[in-house]
């Protein structure tokens, strides 16, 4: 009889500690500090503005900003100014000999001169000598304005904005899948904590009831009614449910402690909100079908899916021309007859057409079309895997409320124990252990409804993660359910 009467206790114990250590973490040691109370709402919001993990899921959404606006300057033209400076080996110079030696009757000119130069008194060096132009000299100095704008790259300049867009996209989905994780770990902390309370104060009653009943067990043995080993075992279940509640006192601590360290508190936080219950859950499909419409995680696929098309375009258009308008002036020049040779400015269209190239554009573009097959098989799975995902987190919610339910009539049945063994004890038709049994068993019916409710507020809020935004869940906790009692 003992031993199926306290296996609840003993489980739920089990329960808790588990619970507690999943609660606290690596902390540090808790220092004296002023009590804030905070109801859930409140807590969500605290953690929203100071959360450091929320705070770099944002700063990614900027980032992907920026480089989208980055992206938009790949329309622009391409403007600079350009200056260079030249040494050359030696003065680059023109002379009559250079330049009829590069004439099909450069010899004949020559001979000509050859012969003409003695009628003027001159060698026919002195006449190609004196005829010698420069063209550049050994120190050159040049400055131009240079312009090249794209007006056709095979489409390339579409799909990197298209890229671009898509990684927004992603880190926004990025953004509400960890602020969906921190709202998650908020309700196991925070509800965890009340839970901690409701298990507590059980305690606290149990350990009164059983006070009451060693004061009681004392009276009688010193008038005679009872054995002196019915008064030790009162004391005995006394002094274990004393240390059972020290325990939970520490337990309680840890959690809260926790959750202070979450929401970056300057005092304790202490929750004001309690545990509840929903006696009609929505319909299952209406939670099925809000998850695969809205999900971040499936839209962060289709966001994958954008940018992967965007390189399917990119390869795509390394087979075709691309097309620029250039031009070209000149600020500065030396003054030599090579610079005047030169004009000023130039302006033209060119085309490039790719006939061999090593990047690599046939298996890139089979790459990413495989990618995209990837993420469509990844898409079907992770629907298939949110429908199961959602049923069995509604199934659990039905399981909690119905364990909840379930042991009302249990708790009256310990209720109305606890009274009648205490009235026999006292009339010596009952012995300290029946009604130790009789504590401990209504304690632990008080326990499991406390861990049901707790069990059914994770499941609902996980529901609510998966089909809505976590603010859905609070508007339906202040609204749609009972408080568990």
């Amino acid at each position: 009889m003992v031993g199926i009467v306290n296996r609840p206790l003993r489980i739920l114990q089990g329960v808790v500690t588990v619970t507690g250590l999943l609660l606290c973490g690596p902390l540090a040691a808790s220092s004296n500090s002023v009590d804030i109370a905070m109801s859930f709402a409140e807590a969500w919001h605290q953690v929203a503005a100071e959360s450091d993990a929320l705070a770099a899921a944002r700063a990614n959404v900027e980032e992907a900003e920026y480089k989208k606006d980055a992206a938009r300057d790949l329309y622009l033209p391409e403007i600079g100014i350009s200056a260079s400076y030249l040494y050359l080996d030696d003065t680059v110079t023109l002379s009559p000999e250079d330049l009829l030696e590069s004439m099909p009757a450069g010899d004949l000119v020559s001979l000509t001169l050859a012969g003409l130069a003695p009628n003027f008194g001159l060698s026919a060096g002195q006449i190609n000598s004196g005829l010698t132009s420069t063209i550049a000299e050994r120190e050159n100095l040049t400055s131009s304005l240079r312009a090249q704008w794209p007006i056709y790259a095979g489409g390339r300049i579409d799909a990197a904005q298209d890229i671009a867009g898509g990684r927004v996209k992603e880190a926004g989905h990025a953004l509400e899948m960890k602020t969906e994780e921190q709202f998650e770990n908020l309700i196991r902390y925070y509800f965890g904590a009340v839970l901690t309370r409701k298990v507590l104060e059980t305690r606290i009653e149990v350990e009164a009831g059983l006070k009451k009943h060693r004061d009681h067990a004392i009276l009688l043995e010193e008038q005679g009614q009872i054995a002196k080993v019915e008064r030790m075992q009162s004391e005995a279940s006394y002094d274990k449910v004393r240390v059972e509640r020290r325990k939970t006192d520490r337990d309680l601590e840890i959690a809260q402690l926790a959750l202070t360290r979450m929401l970056k508190s300057s005092g304790t936080v202490v929750p004001t909100d309690s545990l509840f219950i929903d006696e009609s859950l929505p319909p299952l499909s209406g939670f099925i079908d809000k998850t695969l419409a809205r999900y971040p995680g499936l839209l962060l696929l289709d966001s994958k899916k954008e940018q992967v098309e965007g390189l399917i375009n990119i390869e795509t258009g390394k087979y075709l021309p691309s097309v620029a308008v250039f031009g070209n002036y000149s600020l500065y020049e030396e003054d030599d007859l090579a610079t005047k040779l030169v004009p000023d400015w130039v302006v033209g269209v060119g085309m490039h057409i790719p006939i061999l190239e090593r990047t690599g554009r046939s298996g890139n573009l089979k790459a990413a079309k495989t990618m995209v097959r990837r993420i469509d098989a990844l898409q079907l799975q992770a629907r298939s895997d949110l429908s199961v995902l959602v049923e069995k987190v509604y199934r659990q919610a039905e399981q909690a409320y119905e364990e909840y339910r379930g042991l009302g009539s249990s708790l009256q049945l310990a209720e109305e124990t606890v009274r009648l063994r205490s009235k026999a004890f006292s009339q010596g038709l009952s012995t300290s252990l029946d009604v130790v049994d009789a504590e401990l068993f209504r304690a632990g019916i008080k326990t499991q409804r406390a861990v049901a409710g707790y069990n059914f507020v994770l499941a609902l809020a996980k529901l609510h993660i998966l089909s809505d935004k976590p603010e859905s869940f609070m508007q339906y906790q202040y609204t749609q359910v009972t408080e568990v009692q």
